[in-house]
């Protein structure tokens, strides 16, 4: 289906997914909240879990929120006017997320918004991949592992749940996901990474 569209249509629903993916909500809501960049907190990462290290749970949850909604809309509307180009939209967000075009191609490691393109090209498979997350982040109480098993299982949802398409999109965010965590990665095998709550 994608085949049906231009190539000049297709990068502007990569760029438009990409430009609504760059904005850090969570860097803008600490700094409107006066608690500083969050860049220089914890772990340094943009996302809710740091956040939460603030320790402001509200700001937290609303940075959760917001990640997942925008990479979530980004693959609605495109899917909406465009169908079969919500997977491209989607993309573009988790790239934007990852890479922000306002932090100087810096940004977080994509998880919540991987979340919300899941959710929204099909939410069988978003919520499998959330309910991985949640009954992994219980057991181990490990933000970052929880996530890492939640992408790793992705692609099987994906392909579950919906077709190729998805599974192989997964996969492609899976592969990225990991590489943002490589620190967190080592730090997991050092026992060494922060547990969820922690300032």
């Amino acid at each position: 289906m994608i085949a049906e569209y231009s190539f000049l249509l297709i990068l502007s629903v990569l760029f438009g997914g990409y430009i609504l993916g760059s904005v850090p909500f969570g860097l803008v809501l600490t700094r409107l909240a006066g608690l500083g960049d969050i860049r220089k907190i914890g772990s340094g990462n943009i996302g809710a879990t740091n956040v939460l290290r603030t320790g402001n749970k509200f700001l937290a949850l609303l940075t959760l929120i917001l990640d997942i909604g925008k990479g979530a809309a980004a693959a609605l509307i495109a899917e909406y006017f465009y169908p079969g180009l919500g997977l491209i939209a989607g993309g573009g967000a988790f790239l934007g997320h990852l890479y922000s075009i306002f932090l100087k191609l810096t940004g977080g490691k994509g998880v919540a918004t991987f979340l919300g393109i899941m959710i929204a090209l099909n939410p069988m498979t978003g919520l499998a991949c959330c309910l991985t997350w949640a009954l992994s982040a219980a057991i181990f109480r490990i933000s970052s592992l929880a996530a890492l098993i939640a992408a790793v299982l992705s692609p099987l949802y994906g392909y579950y749940f919906s077709d190729l398409n998805l599974a192989i999109l997964a996969g492609i965010l899976c592969i990225l996901i990991l590489l943002k965590h490589k620190e967190n990665i080592n730090r997991l095998l050092n026992g060494t990474e922060p547990r969820i709550g922690k300032k």
